[in-house]
Order: C-alpha cells, then sequence, then structure tokens
C-alpha cells in the first residue's frame, strides 16, 4: 500500500541508482531505431548548480525521456568544461589559503599538476548535482575539455585550421583583464553602471594661436596614446582645420586632423580625441587613416614607457588624476561633467578592463561563417523561437577575427613553437615541429613553444563531434551526428552556438544540429534578474531539498513558455508540490479502490458512459502533450498534463466515480476499476518526462515489483492511442453537459455566498429531451456535487431566484428563502467599490509618465498585472451583482 504522505527523498535517490545502474540511459540498446541525440552545454568544472543550469537540464531531459519512449535510440552527452580563467582562480586562491607557493614561484609544470589534483577531488560537483535532478545523461561516456581525445581534437583543429590560413598570429586589440594578465572574450566582460566624469580638453591646433579642438573623454590618462582627432568629414566647423595637426597636451607629439564618417557632429564638439592602441572604435578609425598605434600601458595596467617620464609606473587612475592636474595646470581642462556610465570589468578579476593592444593568435571567422549562415538562411538548422535567428545572422553578419589565445597556464597549450628568430612552426607535437624547423633552417635549432592557451571557447567549439570520438571515424560519431537539438540560453548563441555551427561545418561538412532551442532567464517572482548583490537568488539544491526535485521540474517546464523569462518563487513550486501529491492521492485512492490493471482491458471496448468519456479526455491530453513536445512548447505540455490530472481525472472522473466503485453493478464496478487503472497507467507515461521520480515509484505499485522489473517506466512505450481512437463523441457531449451543469450552478453559488452546506433547489427551464435525459440519468451525481436537493421543470422561474443560461436551457435557483438578498447586494456594491478604488489608483500610476520613465520594468508589468486582475474581479462581482438584483 502507498503510503499516506508523498515523500520525494525517500524515493529519488532509489529510483536514480535503479536508472543508472541498470545502464537505462545509454544508446545502443536499440540497433534498428532512429538516434537521437543532444549534447550538453557543458557547465564549468567549478560550478555549481544554479537555476539556469536546472532550467536548461531539465529541458534536455524532458526531451531524451520523451524520445526513449517514443523508442528512439537516445544519447544524451555529458562532460564538463576546464573553465580556463575560472579554475586558474579557484586553485590559485586554494594555494594562497593554505599557505603554499605561488603559481609564479612554482613554476607552469607544478601548477598545472596542482590544477588536475584538484579537478579530481573537487571538479565536477554540478555533474551530482545534475543527477540530483534527474538527469539521464549516459554518465559512462562523460567528456572533459581537457581530457586526452578531446585535447587531439583541440591540436587538430588548429594545426589544420593554421595550414588553411584561417588561423594567424596578429596584434589587434583585446578585452584586456590586468588582474589576471590576460585577454578575455566578449562574455567574460560584465557592463556595470557606475558614476563618472566626462572631462573636457584643449588641443591647440598647429600653427594657429589661440585655436583649439575641444576633445572630451571618460578615461583622460590614455590621451597619453593619442595618435590623432577625428571630425566629421561634412562639419563646416572643421572642414579648413582636415589634413592639419594638433599638438597633444603634456606630450608635444603633432598628431593629424582626420575626416571620418565616425566623428557625429550631434555629440558633444564634434571632435573625437583617437587612441587606437586603446579603444575598439578608433583602433578601427586608426586603420583606415594610418594612425600611429601607441600602447601606454603594461599588462597590469601602468603607465609604460611610451608615455612621459613623469607618468611611468604610475597605476592608471594614479596617472588620470595626474594628467587632470597638468591640464588645469597649464589652462587647457575646460571642464568636468558628472554622468551615470557603463563602465567594463572583468567578471572573475573584478577590476575594470581595458582595449589593449597586442600580439594574439585569431580565427578568421568571418571566412568560416559564411557557410555557418547558409545552414540557417537555408533551413538546414532553425532557432525555437524563430526571432533568434535575426540576432544570430546580426551577429555572424558583422563577425570581427576571433581572438583564441590567453595569456593563461590552464588551458589547451597552442601548438606553436618559435625559432631563435621568431619563425613559428604550427605542429600536432614538438617532434613535428622540431621536424619542420629543421627543414627550414638546415640544421636543428632550440625551439621555445608559446606560453599561451586557447580561448574555452575554442574547445567547446567542437563538443558537438570531439565528444563523439572525432577526428577518429568512431562508431557513435557515425551513428549520433549530426546531433539534433541544442538547449541553451540566448548569451551564448554568438559565443558557442555560432562557433560550433562553424566548426561543425568546416570540419564534419555538416551542420551540429537541426534544431537551436533558446530558453529565456530564470528571473525572481517580480521579474528581476537574479544576483548575489541583489540577494534575491533562489538555490535550486535547497528548492529540491525543501520540496522535491519532480516539483522543481514541472515548475521550471510549466512556466517555460517561449520567448518569455521564468519569473520564479517559492510559492510556485509549492503550489507544483501541492501537484504532487495530488497525483500521488489518487494513485493511492485508485489503490483503496482495488484499480488494478487488467491485462485484457480493451480501451475501446468500454459500455460505461463515464468510463468512455474519461478515455476520450486521456487521448485528448496525449495528443496535446505529444505535439507539444515535439514543437518544443514545453509549457503547454506541462499544463496539459496538469489539467487533465488535477481536474478531469481528479475532480471529476474519480468523484463521477464513487458510486461506481461501491455500486451493486459488479461489471460497470470492474470496468471503472480497470478504466481508472488504465488512465492513471497512461497518465503516469504523460507525466514521466516532466517528473520522472514520482511516477516511476507510482509505476511501481501499479505494475508491482516483477511488472515494473520487467516493464521499467524509463523504457516503457509512449501512449500510442490519441483522441481519433479513444474519443466517443456521445459519451464525450454528455459528460461535458454534465460537468457544465455542476460548474454552473457551483459559481453561482459561490458568487453568491450560499452557505456550503445548504442545499437548493434548480427549476430548468426550456430544457430539450436530450438534456433532460442525461439530467435524470446522472441526477443523483449532479445532487451530490452541486448540493442540490431536487429539479422542477416549470413554465415560469419561481420569484427570487438566480438565472443561468446553459445551452438552449435556463436554469433558476429560488435563492430568496436561502440567503439575505437585500444583505448581498449591499456586500456586493462595498466590494466593487473597493475593487473600482483600487483601478482608479492604478491607473493613476500608470498614467504617470514620471512613474513610467523612472520605475523598473519589472515593477511596471507588476502593476499592470494587478490592473489586469482587480479589473476581472470586478466584473465577476457586477455580474453576481446583477444575478442578485434580478434575484430580488
Amino acid at each position: 500500500m502507498l503510503d499516506k504522505t508523498y515523500s520525494p527523498r525517500a524515493i529519488e535517490d532509489k529510483h536514480y541508482r535503479q536508472w543508472e545502474d541498470g545502464g537505462y540511459f545509454k544508446p545502443g540498446g536499440r540497433p534498428d531505431a532512429t538516434p537521437f541525440t543532444i549534447v550538453i552545454p557543458p557547465p564549468n568544472v567549478t560550478g555549481s548548480l544554479h537555476m539556469g543550469h536546472a532550467l536548461n537540464n531539465t529541458l534536455q531531459d524532458v526531451l531524451c525521456r520523451y524520445k526513449r519512449m517514443g523508442g528512439y535510440d537516445v544519447l544524451w552527452q555529458p562532460g564538463t568544461d576546464h573553465a580556463g580563467i575560472a579554475t586558474q582562480m579557484v586553485v590559485e586562491r586554494k594555494l594562497a589559503a593554505e599557505g603554499n607557493e605561488g603559481r609564479r614561484d612554482m613554476g607552469r609544470e607544478k601548477f598545472i599538476e596542482r590544477v588536475w589534483d584538484w579537478k579530481a577531488e573537487s571538479g565536477g560537483v554540478i555533474l551530482n548535482q545534475l543527477r540530483r535532478l534527474g538527469a539521464s545523461c549516459d554518465w559512462s561516456r562523460e567528456r572533459f575539455t581537457m581530457d586526452e581525445g578531446l585535447s587531439d581534437a583541440v591540436r587538430h583543429v588548429f594545426v589544420t585550421l593554421h595550414g588553411q590560413g584561417l588561423i594567424y598570429r596578429d596584434q589587434r586589440l583585446v578585452n584586456w583583464d590586468p588582474a589576471f594578465e590576460t585577454a578575455i572574450s566578449d562574455l567574460e566582460v560584465q557592463q556595470v553602471e557606475a558614476d563618472g566624469s566626462m572631462w573636457s580638453i584643449k588641443y591647440p591646433v598647429e600653427g594657429a594661436e589661440g585655436t583649439f579642438l575641444t576633445v572630451a573623454t571618460t578615461r583622460p590618462e590614455t590621451m597619453l596614446g593619442d595618435s590623432g582627432v577625428a571630425v566629421h568629414p561634412e562639419d563646416e566647423r572643421y572642414a579648413h582645420l582636415i589634413g592639419k595637426h594638433c599638438i597633444l597636451p603634456l606630450v608635444g607629439r603633432r598628431i593629424p586632423i582626420v575626416a571620418d564618417d565616425y566623428a557625429d557632429p550631434e555629440q558633444g564638439t564634434g571632435a573625437v580625441k583617437m587612441t587606437p592602441a586603446h579603444d575598439f572604435n578608433d583602433f578601427e578609425v586608426g586603420r583606415r587613416h594610418d594612425l600611429e598605434m601607441i600602447n601606454i600601458l603594461t599588462v597590469d595596467a601602468r603607465i609604460n614607457d611610451n608615455a612621459p617620464e613623469k607618468y611611468r609606473g604610475l597605476d592608471r587612475f594614479e596617472a588620470r588624476k595626474a594628467v587632470l592636474a597638468d591640464l588645469e595646470a597649464e589652462g587647457l581642462l575646460v571642464g568636468e561633467e558628472k554622468i551615470r556610465h557603463s563602465v567594463p570589468y572583468g567578471d572573475r578579476g573584478g577590476v575594470p578592463i581595458e582595449p589593449y593592444l597586442t600580439k594574439q593568435w585569431f580565427v578568421d571567422a568571418k571566412e568560416l561563417a559564411k557557410a555557418a549562415i547558409a545552414s540557417v538562411e537555408q533551413g538546414r538548422t532553425k532557432f525555437v523561437p524563430g526571432n533568434w535567428s535575426k540576432t544570430y545572422y546580426e551577429w555572424m553578419r558583422n563577425i570581427q577575427p576571433w581572438c583564441v589565445s590567453r595569456q593563461l597556464w590552464w588551458g589547451h597549450r597552442i601548438p606553436a613553437w618559435y625559432g631563435p628568430d621568431g619563425e613559428i612552426f604550427v605542429a600536432m607535437t614538438e617532434d613535428e615541429a622540431r621536424t619542420k624547423a629543421e627543414a627550414h633552417y638546415g640544421k636543428p635549432v632550440a625551439l621555445s613553444q608559446d606560453e599561451d592557451v586557447l580561448d574555452t571557447w575554442f574547445s567547446s567549439a567542437l563538443w558537438p563531434f570531439s565528444t563523439l570520438g572525432w577526428p577518429e571515424k568512431t562508431d557513435v560519431l557515425a551513428r549520433h551526428y549530426p546531433t539534433d537539438v541544442l538547449v541553451t540560453g540566448f548569451d551564448i548563441i554568438f559565443f558557442w552556438v555560432a562557433r560550433m555551427m562553424m566548426m561543425g561545418d568546416h570540419f564534419m561538412e555538416e551542420e551540429p544540429f537541426h534544431t537551436v532551442y533558446v530558453h529565456a532567464l530564470v528571473r525572481d517572482e517580480k521579474g528581476q534578474k537574479m544576483s548575489k548583490s541583489k540577494g534575491n537568488v533562489i538555490d535550486p539544491l535547497d528548492l529540491m531539498d525543501k520540496f522535491g526535485a519532480d516539483s522543481l521540474r514541472f515548475t521550471l517546464t510549466a512556466l517555460a513558455a517561449a520567448g518569455r523569462d521564468i519569473k520564479l518563487s517559492e510559492d510556485r513550486v509549492e503550489g507544483y508540490r501541492n501537484f504532487m501529491t495530488k497525483l500521488w492521492n489518487a494513485a493511492r485512492f485508485c489503490e483503496m479502490n482495488e484499480c488494478r490493471l487488467d491485462p485484457t482491458y480493451d480501451p475501446k471496448a468500454a459500455g460505461q458512459t463515464l468510463n468512455r468519456w474519461i478515455l476520450g479526455e486521456l487521448g485528448r491530453t496525449r495528443d496535446a502533450v505529444t505535439a507539444a513536445l515535439e514543437s518544443y512548447r514545453f509549457n503547454d505540455a506541462a499544463g496539459a498534463v496538469y489539467q487533465f490530472l488535477w481536474h478531469t481525472f481528479c475532480d471529476w472522473y474519480l468523484e463521477f466515480a464513487k458510486p461506481l466503485f461501491s455500486g451493486e453493478d459488479a461489471a460497470a464496478q470492474a470496468e471503472t476499476r480497470a478504466t481508472a487503472a488504465f488512465v492513471l497507467e497512461r497518465t503516469l507515461r504523460l507525466m514521466h518526462p516532466v517528473a520522472p521520480f514520482i511516477t516511476a515509484e507510482l509505476w511501481v505499485h501499479l505494475k508491482g515489483e516483477a511488472g515494473a522489473e520487467a516493464d521499467p517506466l524509463i523504457r516503457a512505450h509512449w501512449p500510442e492511442d490519441g483522441a481519433e481512437a479513444l474519443v466517443d463523441a456521445d459519451a464525450d457531449k454528455e459528460m461535458d453537459w454534465v460537468v457544465r451543469f455542476i460548474s454552473a450552478v457551483r459559481s453561482v453559488r459561490s458568487e453568491m455566498n450560499v452557505p456550503a452546506g445548504a442545499q437548493v433547489q434548480v427549476h430548468c427551464l426550456d430544457m430539450r429531451d436530450e438534456a433532460k435525459g442525461w439530467l435524470t440519468r446522472h441526477e443523483a451525481l449532479i445532487g451530490r456535487l452541486a448540493r442540490i436537493d431536487g429539479f422542477e421543470f416549470p413554465t415560469e422561474p419561481a420569484k427570487g431566484s438566480a438565472q443561468l443560461i446553459l445551452d438552449e436551457a435556463t436554469l433558476a435557483i429560488p435563492l430568496a428563502e436561502v440567503i439575505d438578498l437585500g444583505a448581498e447586494r449591499k456586500r456586493l456594491e462595498k466590494e466593487i467599490a473597493k475593487t473600482e478604488g483600487e483601478i482608479a489608483k492604478i491607473e493613476k500610476k500608470l498614467a504617470n509618465q514620471s512613474f513610467l520613465a523612472k520605475a523598473p520594468d519589472a515593477v511596471v508589468a507588476e502593476n499592470r498585472d494587478r490592473l489586469a486582475e482587480e479589473q476581472a474581479q470586478r466584473a465577476k462581482l457586477a455580474e453576481a451583482l446583477e444575478r442578485v438584483r434580478q434575484a430580488g
């Protein structure tokens, strides 16, 4: 017998161990089946499960479990990313905390050994947390971006692209993190709103005494590296100065005045200082006009020897103060304007990043992007929702060279070696590089390997095929590439999705997946982004501890509407925990009423109207859930099974079935018991992809230990019969009418504040014969559930009756003797006045342009939602008041 109380933790560990030990997550058991493959977005090896991971992996697991039940040979490929900066930071901090020597003191080789030691002990915690969530990955195939096979793939790709001229070394601007002294990707740059200043500075025009160009900057220290001033070619104010020079204050360098469309005549003075080595826009202008590239910063953001001596060695912010003081002393500082602006910070180093001119390795992304763009344009890969393709095109069609080198020690070391004169030899191994060098120089020479490692995104770009054994031609690669669906967040469409597309098209000559499902963000209940600084982070592990993994999974799935961010709160998860309890109690009720699976049961042979009706509703639900999952409408899939189980099956069918369970008609009793068991069993199948643990436990109780072992739910077939096979039109029409009759009477009772225990009469006017037959057949059932003690069929409604329309019939409920109509009218009028007061307050707030301009979007949205709720409540109260007036 099922326990009285549903306890998630008591069943979750047990079932997960059985699934994993039983090999149910592994592909290969169905060699004739169509393969279905998903590669997990590899979480950082340093990571811990957060709500974004929970959503992303729940949706992947829903698809994988659904496809397994659909007969596919499913591979969900797991693994972790080595996370260059994050891992190096974690290990360095650990060394410092333990009082060990630092990275530079111990040297590269010893430090890398310590990182591997840390990885063996502490890395990959998140994978066990994904098990808690129920993720059905094939853990026997777990990969790591630094494992031997993937490292070989990385070297192969680098060497091949270099040989094709698609990887090269160049001096360009990069995002530079002075704390870590490395280039970082755009994704590792966070824009932080901060108070700052805009300083205006006068640049003397050469040969024109008393003539100046005024420029503005938020980083005055960078003027030490200025090599030009730009004005718009059609700006009449400066037309006579184009081609002349300014004298750079504090430095004395002659810098040209150039005409470029980048300078906006409407912004500031229309003149813009050019620092090509320290600003991305200036770099492009500098290349167009052949301006000198002058780097004035060291790797730790101090002023270097390219600046006047008095500033050398100063930290960039100390230099800023010194430069401003000297400009003011020379009368060249025009003014300071306090501003609020975005400052780019390194997400790990925690300090402002600098655009920095340095030699790095780059991929010709523009060339690689061509095939990847065509893949989406020609429909071989599609985005869901489709609007994300626009974002993809915008990034890809304006793509810049991809900087793939990082000044770190942890990562894939770049397979490039340098000869005595700087000649570069790219090879798979050092021996190959030596052979190349000897051929080049005509003798053996000493070589030194590049100190840098590759960007983490370089190795993860190969993930869909490197994890399957490439560059070896493995059987699993042949069977499971291309993969099917990629489930990911929008923030890495460019950094990961686009790069996988480029690498897949180039090396596999086929797109890595046919569908990219882009899910939204999980925000807090007010719609704000979760962050530690706000204190609004919701920990999925805490929610699973409190409510169970299924409750969290169902919540996230039910809220995963395409294109709409998820507003999550503990109350929502608790609500779906109640749903799990509802399922548990329904199964227990069926068990107590001896509803057992009958191997001879044929749903198409059911004779009872009630049973034919619920089977039809089951068929409709099966079709709705199937269609929703096939089109990645996860919320609709969860909503369909929720509606069916809670309302149709529990609230209606089981209530309707009670008299049959306890009745004297043995045939009707047996059929209803078998039908209830059959419908429950099919419902468990439909729910399993979203709520695997509770459904597996109930499956065991329904099937019995032996039956569940022979036919585990995780391998059970997805229900085949839908509405076409199961809907009986006559039963459907009849029971739909009964449900609507009961619901209508209940609604009027609720609206008019009829005491719950009060029995009422219902007078049925103008009711057709078919409906009268239904009413007669189900009179006892309707009377019990709607608390009606009699039905009459008069020609006129009794005085003091509340009236409602049901199809062609009018239902009149005499209430004058049941409630005080006058008091009820006053109560409703008071409630309406109160509601209208709330509506007026909210409307006034939303009409205030100042409020709309200053309030956060989430607050505005919350007020609009409240307004809609109050308006709906007013309409409901007004309808009830009208009924009272009619009755009185």
